[in-house]
């Protein structure tokens, strides 16, 4: 079963694709069919530049327990390192 319901979120980084580096400014979070994954469904997270065209897309398809442990992973490197240090205003 599909949600339909995507989270979208400005954000400020780089995504590597196949043409090289390039900005992304969004990330789209959805539940929905796997495209390549060897999953009925997964969880979908698209880093995309709208500005730069459609070859400014890289996409992950992961489990949920994959996404919930990258979600652990990302809060506890966080936790890690002095606050501020890798904001947008360092």
């Amino acid at each position: 079963m599909c949600t339909y319901q995507t989270t979208k979120i400005e954000i400020e980084g780089s995504a590597k694709g196949p043409s090289g580096w390039f900005g992304v400014s969004n990330a789209l979070v959805y539940v929905d069919h796997a495209v390549h994954a060897q999953f009925t469904h997964t969880v979908n997270i698209d880093f995309i530049n709208p500005s730069q065209g459609p070859g400014a897309r890289v996409a992950v398809e992961l489990t949920e327990e994959a996404a919930r442990a990258l979600a652990a992973a990302i809060t506890e490197a966080l936790a890690a390192a002095p606050a501020g240090l890798a904001s947008r205003n360092q």
